[in-house]
């Protein structure tokens, strides 16, 4: 490991808690009650979306966690907000051309969620509605990208337009690519300041009560109603919705056997001059690439330091181990960054699906919203919106993502095929770059 791409001030810590730290809040403090017509396990983006929207329509919750609220992957993530690029990116269900429109269509009306929720409750969460790259890791991979055109524009409204090589850096600072796909309709925000807002939404609601450190021990069904046993006290409940995502656990056997839970980690490189900083992405977009073990990649709200993330390993590491593995692939990439430090490393849990298609619905009586797939901050806000309507009887249409939810026969949560998955991901990508050159 090279110490001398360590800034004095590393930290291995999301840089966005420099902002706001999920442990330094007062959740934990609050009473677990007896009774609530909806119980919420997670306290992330799904879960506060989902007690918001009980509240508007008249229903009390309360939203447990074992960890504080916001430590999981809502205060972990890059901050890219997508509107349906990464929907189902080898999606081959029944009729999958006309289930692909209505997932198309849903995804868009995520990212119409999660931006009139901002606007709606004033939430300060530098949100930017600059666009995204989608950079092309072999001229195949673009050409791939010209099939999906029509379908993002008509059913996702994204206004996506490839462009080629030489006319790459107008977008990117890199010749690393072989073009790519631009796409408008998406946008980036600083997730923990987002998630904040959304705390702070819900204490304005009497109806919801949020406690930090209360992990459920067990889930009884009684009659029509559940028996909720927590580490801080015992609840009945109306409705129970499972939000928990890429930390889903024991407690629900059932759902942990169909989220594969990944690893994604993330570096932050300390201030730069400004020239430099506008080098990279002189437009301020997110960026992510076409790798199957992809990266993405995006400037801070004041647009000074870059964030540079990827599955750059398969399985548990910790951050500062993986931190070099990203620098070295952010300096593929930008070679004018070598001499920049990190100043942060960080990683969280995300939670894939077998058939790369988020999920809501009930089991065994259970709402759930789960399986973000690497795009959860529009995505998990509209299924714990979506899922409160469906249970205060406001849904206007069945949500597309409301459907079947696979499992694997033989998988039972434990993804002890993630690592020889990253070899053979690894050796394809490496195949396709090679062939490609």
């Amino acid at each position: 490991m090279s110490k001398n791409i360590f800034h004095e001030t590393y930290q291995q810590r999301p840089f966005w808690w420099d902002t706001y730290d999920p442990n330094m809040g007062d959740a934990a403090q609050a009473n677990v009650p007896k009774s609530a017509r909806v119980c919420i396990i997670g306290a992330g983006y799904a879960g506060l979306a989902a007690a918001l929207e009980l509240a508007r329509h008249g229903h009390d919750s309360v939203v447990l966690d074992a960890q504080m609220p916001g430590f999981g992957g809502s205060t972990r993530n890059g901050g890219m907000v997508s509107g349906g690029v990464t929907i189902g990116k080898r999606y081959s269900g029944t009729n999958s051309q006309d289930e692909m429109k209505l997932l198309l269509s849903d995804a868009a009306d995520s990212f119409s969620t999660i931006e009139r929720l901002i606007q709606d409750e004033n939430i300060d969460c530098e949100w930017r509605k600059t666009g995204r790259l989608v950079m092309a890791w072999t001229p195949s991979h673009r050409r791939a990208m010209e099939k999906k055109l029509a379908g993002l524009n008509e059913h996702a409204h994204s206004g996506a337009r490839l462009f080629m090589p030489e006319n790459q850096r107008e977008h990117i600072g890199s010749d690393y690519y072989y073009g790519g796909m631009l796409v408008d309709r998406s946008a980036h925000l600083h997730p923990a300041k987002y998630f904040a807002g959304l705390m702070a939404a819900c204490a304005r609601h009497p109806s919801i009560t949020i406690c930090g450190k209360a992990p459920v021990t067990k889930l009884t069904r009684t009659g029509n109603s559940w028996r909720v046993e927590t580490a801080r006290g015992t609840l009945d409940a109306g409705d129970v919705i499972i939000a928990t995502n890429g930390y889903t656990g024991d407690l629900t056997p059932k759902l942990k056997a169909r989220l594969v839970p990944l690893g994604s980690f993330i570096i932050a490189t300390e201030e730069m001059p400004e020239d430099l900083a506008h080098s990279i992405l002189p437009t301020d977009r997110s960026a992510y690439d076409t790798r199957r073990v992809l990266t993405y990649y995006r400037m801070s709200g004041d647009r000074r330091r870059f964030i540079f993330g990827g599955r750059a390993r398969f399985g548990m590491f910790d951050a500062t181990e993986i931190a070099p593995v990203l620098h070295r692939q952010m300096t593929d990439r930008f070679p004018q960054l070598k001499d920049v430090k990190i100043t942060h490393a960080w990683t969280g849990n995300v939670a894939f699906t077998f058939d790369e298609i988020p999920h809501m619905g009930q089991m065994d009586g259970m709402h759930y919203a789960l399986g973000c797939n690497g795009s959860g901050v529009a995505m998990m806000t509209y299924l714990g919106t979506q899922t409160a309507r469906k249970i205060a009887g406001k849904a206007n249409h069945r949500v597309a993502f409301d459907t079947d939810f696979p499992g694997m026969p033989l998988y039972n949560g434990k993804p002890w095929f993630v690592p020889f998955l990253g070899r053979y991901l690894r050796t394809r990508d490496w195949l396709d770059r090679t062939f490609a050159r």
